[in-house]
């Protein structure tokens, strides 16, 4: 019977203990044993088995379970009875005291299991919809699962909220554990903490597990997807969209106060604390260059990390896929990014603030964006530029200033806490910590060189640096080996926390250690605050585009919203038709032109180097060998390269009109600076066909040699051509003259002009010279020393002090001028002297050897002008237009040169506009989708 008493205590008991420790598991009373429900009846105070007991009783068996271990006197009177249920009720509480730690147990597994089951919907959530995927599963399975009622099944299951219901007061079994902690020696308690690790670790072994299932599943199913089974259009990740927006702000230049706020992870810390380490771990690649000591990041490197079904990474701007499971395309990608670095910092400087846009892909890697940001240095040294140590703070400052940013503090955990400078940054731009994640890097070492272990307990806690976070993290990052691979670096690092005594000598919580840990929480903390602020950040740029719309409406309402390519797009249509039309000119005009031209170049010397010195002899024969001998000799060194000069300039000089007539016909002035850089750098690549100099000396030479005049139309052209060109020297022979002696008496009495000392001393000389050609009309074209020494006494005389160099000079002018006039007067009677050269008659008179050689000269002028026209026309437009594309094609491709070259307000709020249209439209789809995936 007592063995019997015994068992329904302790049933009765249980039921009540379990209600003590907040547990209320509802056992039905019919279930109970017999005495069990009587004892329960008489404490609950209800003499009706069938009535339910009343609410006071639990209260009642709660205060008994609370009573001391030793049992109470027995009252007087009571006799055996009493002291045997005396004795009971000792039982049944010493029962309550010993059963509570297995409760304690009990409660444990019960919230094992649901925290297990959570994470198991947490990881269900994130599997892709199957619904697409119905076709690959067999009929059979369809018609099985339609014979299971899986609304009955589902009723059947508890509710979430009833098994919280069956969760213990935790509270409570923390005083309960209390006690029972200071009950137990220090061993057992020791026991039991390596065995709440082990239970840990289990459950953490098992979690990943359940993840690496996961991914390989999510892997075969984005393939699949992949391979396009299902036939239709993949859509853009949401990551992906968001990554594009950040893309396109990083190339905007805000107005109106709009500025970038939207979130990202930027990852800053001293040079040398593993960063880029922590940022491979993330991403799962050893993806960035190393080097031993020096600095490697030179410039910001956005990371965009996505999930999919190839671990993969790729350039914005290539379509070049890098296979991150291949060494070859690792080191590939290394060494490209590392030649972008390189090539984004210009000349004399150590850093850039240019962005590389970088995204990597593989199954399992957390969807975040990532700002890797070159490392704070405390000095500058040999081979840095000296601004260096300021560039970087201010790229640091520029990305951690924005509200929205996490900042992802690195920091060595080997080395002293006193030399970290990138803490002293964060506290300034975060000081309250609310968006600080900070990340203890090499824990092996720092444990290993540390004498007190407390001091990174410390760190992780908070208390050490001047500033806070909202998470610490402590990882490792590999052995300091580059040739270390990702999965020995985890393996390495969870065998280090499993036998490390920072984990088990609680100083690190078990969610604190892990780079894994770290990336889901940065990853929460991530699309947590792009939720919080995408939404703003749309309705910011939305009312920037509203302003700019209205700058535009208000002082363009006629003109098209074109930005920088698109009129770029439109100048080069209209250079290229420019040149196109330079081809359409008439060879009527082309050796026209290059006729003018061409005499205006060589025109001096003829008459000064070949004419005047050959006529001057005033013997034919002489003059007839004067001539040839000269012209041979300016054919052969001067005279083609005089002629491919003309030819150059004058292409150049059409090219420039035809762009000037072009600039005339409603044509937008804004254009102006990149045509004249265009037409610049067309001329200064265009090379003339050098060949085609031979082949013009042998014609000119041809030309020159002929003398034979066959009509009077060419007599009369060439007598023409010569009395231009003599009438032109005479004109400027004689202003020459003027400008020696000074004003004449009309000048000098109606405009009170007065001569010089210098002008009075010439005008006597030449009025002295002036006598002796009248008295030498057939005079040489030289004064001999016993002329000059006359006119020199003859000015002494008058009281002119005169020097013979003076008089020399005043005399070329002169005789100039009589020759001329000569020369003239016998050119009028050429006029008529065809006849007598066509028969060869010899009259002194009619002897018209200087037209011959204008004739040759002019005929020289013809054929040449005639030959350049041809290769103008046939090689050198078209290589001129080819140039000019190829100069279009490189300025098109150089986005600062047009920058520079097409400028403007109205150029610059096109581009905003665009630019902020873009931008809203893709944060619009990216808060759809957002708002889909919630």
């Amino acid at each position: 019977m007592l063995r019997v008493g015994n068992k329904a205590a302790c049933l009765a008991c249980r039921n009540l203990v379990s209600t003590n420790m907040g547990v209320r598991f509802r056992v039905p009373l019919q279930k109970l044993h017999p005495l069990s429900r009587a004892i329960h009846h008489r404490y609950s105070g209800n003499t009706n088995p069938q009535r339910p007991p009343h609410r006071t009783a639990a209260r009642y068996f709660t205060s008994m379970s609370r009573l001391p271990m030793r049992p109470p006197k027995p009252p007087p009177g009571s006799g055996g009875r009493g002291h045997q249920q005396q004795r009971n009720f000792w039982v049944a509480s010493l029962a309550a005291r010993l059963l509570k730690l297995r409760y304690i147990l009990l409660g444990s597994a019960v919230g094992g299991g649901y925290t297990a089951k959570k994470t198991y919907d947490e990881w269900k959530e994130m599997l892709p919809d199957f619904s697409e995927y119905n076709w690959v599963i067999p009929d059979f399975v369809w018609e099985l699962s339609e014979q299971i009622d899986l609304d009955k099944l589902a009723k059947a299951l508890p509710e979430i909220e009833e098994i919280a219901k069956l969760l213990p007061d935790f509270d409570k079994i923390g005083e309960n554990f209390t006690f029972l902690k200071s009950l137990l020696s220090s061993g057992e308690v020791d026991l039991l903490q390596e065995e709440l690790l082990r239970t840990q670790l289990k459950y953490q072994r098992m979690l990943e597990r359940l993840e690496k299932e996961n991914k390989e599943l999510r892997k075969v199913v984005l393939q699949k997807d992949d391979k396009g089974i299902h036939q239709r259009k993949v859509k853009k990740s949401l990551i992906d969209l968001y990554s594009e927006v950040l893309d396109i702000l990083s190339d905007y230049d805000a107005n109106y106060n709009t500025q970038d706020h939207l979130p990202r992870v930027v990852v800053v810390g001293d040079q040398s604390a593993g960063k880029t380490s922590v940022l491979e771990m993330i991403a799962q690649a050893r993806i960035f260059p190393r080097g031993s000591g020096e600095m490697m990041t030179r410039s910001p490197v956005k990371v965009t990390l996505s999930e999919g079904p190839h671990h993969v990474a790729m350039f914005k701007d290539s379509g070049r896929e890098f296979d991150l499971s291949k060494e070859e395309d690792l080191a590939a990608l290394r060494h490209e990014i590392e030649l972008r670095m390189r090539k984004s910092v210009k000349a004399g400087q150590t850093v850039s603030c240019e962005t590389i846009s970088l995204s990597v892909k593989g199954p399992g890697i957390q969807r975040m964006v990532l700002v890797d940001l070159p490392g704070v240095i405390s000095t500058v040294t040999a081979g840095m530029a000296s601004d260096t140590k300021e560039t970087i703070f201010s790229i640091s400052k520029a990305y951690m200033q924005n509200p929205n940013a996490i900042i992802l503090c690195i920091q060595d955990g080997s080395v002293d806490a006193e030399r970290s400078i990138v803490t002293d940054l964060v506290s300034q731009m975060d000081p309250q910590g609310k968006r600080t994640i900070f990340v203890l890097t090499k824990v092996d070492l720092a444990e290993k060189n540390l004498a007190s272990p407390n001091r990174i307990q410390q760190i992780v806690e908070g208390k050490l640096f001047p500033m806070k976070a909202l998470g610490y993290f402590a990882v490792v990052t590999g052995k300091g080996s580059s040739g270390e691979s990702i999965d020995s670096i985890k393996d390495y690092e969870e065998e280090f926390f499993q036998n490390s005594r920072l984990l088990k000598d609680g100083m690190l919580k078990a969610h604190q250690v892990t780079t894994k840990n770290l990336s889901l929480a940065v990853s929460d903390c991530f699309w947590k605050m792009v939720r919080e602020s995408v939404e703003q950040q749309a309705d910011v740029f939305k009312a920037s585009r509203f302003n700019l719309e209205t700058e535009w409406k208000n002082n363009y309402p006629r003109l098209r919203e074109l930005d920088r390519n698109e009129l770029f797009e439109k100048a080069k249509n209209e250079i290229l038709d420019e040149v196109i039309s330079l081809s359409q000119v008439t060879p009527q005009h082309w050796e026209a032109i290059l006729q003018k031209k061409l005499w205006e170049r060589v025109s001096t010397h003829v008459i000064e180097n070949i004419y005047l010195p050959a006529a001057q002899t005033m013997d034919s024969g002489t003059f007839n060998t004067t001539v040839d001998i000269k012209l041979k000799q300016w054919t052969d060194k001067q005279l083609p390269h005089k002629a491919l000069e003309v030819a150059w300039e004058t292409l150049q000089e059409e090219f420039a009109r035809f762009m000037a007539e072009y600039k005339g016909k409603d044509q937008d002035d804004i254009f102006d600076k990149l045509k004249e850089a265009v037409k610049d750098e067309s001329i200064k690549r265009h090379k003339w066909n050098e060949r085609a100099m031979d082949s013009l000396r042998v014609i000119q030479h041809n030309a020159l040699e002929d003398r034979s005049i066959t009509d009077k139309p060419q007599w009369d052209a060439a007598i023409q051509f010569m009395e231009e060109t003599l009438q032109s020297r005479l004109k400027d022979t004689e202003s020459v003259i003027r400008d020696m002696v000074g004003p004449g008496w009309r000048q000098r009495w109606l405009n009170w002009m007065n001569r010089t000392p210098d002008q009075h001393i010439r005008n006597e000389t030449k009025n002295e010279l002036e006598r002796l050609l009248k008295l030498h009309d057939e005079h040489t074209a030289y004064l001999a020393n016993d002329e000059v020494t006359t006119v020199r006494k003859n000015l002494e005389g008058r009281g002119v002090e005169v020097d013979p160099v003076l008089i020399k000079d005043t005399w070329h002018q002169l005789y100039r001028r009589h020759f001329l006039q000569k020369a003239l007067s016998h050119c009028n009677l050429c006029k008529r002297g065809f006849y007598y050269y066509q028969r060869h008659f010899v009259d002194s008179e009619l002897e018209c050897n200087d037209v011959v050689l204008f004739w040759r000269i002019q005929r020289m002028l013809v054929i040449t002008a005639n030959t350049l026209r041809q290769q103008l026309t046939n090689t050198e437009v078209r290589r001129l237009e080819k140039n000019v594309k190829e100069v279009l094609d490189d300025f098109g491709e150089d986005m600062e040169k047009k920058t520079h070259l097409i400028t403007g307000r109205r150029v610059q709020l096109a581009e905003d506009l665009k630019k902020v249209r873009e931008i809203q439209e893709k944060l619009e789809a990216f808060i759809e989708a957002l708002h889909k995936e919630k």
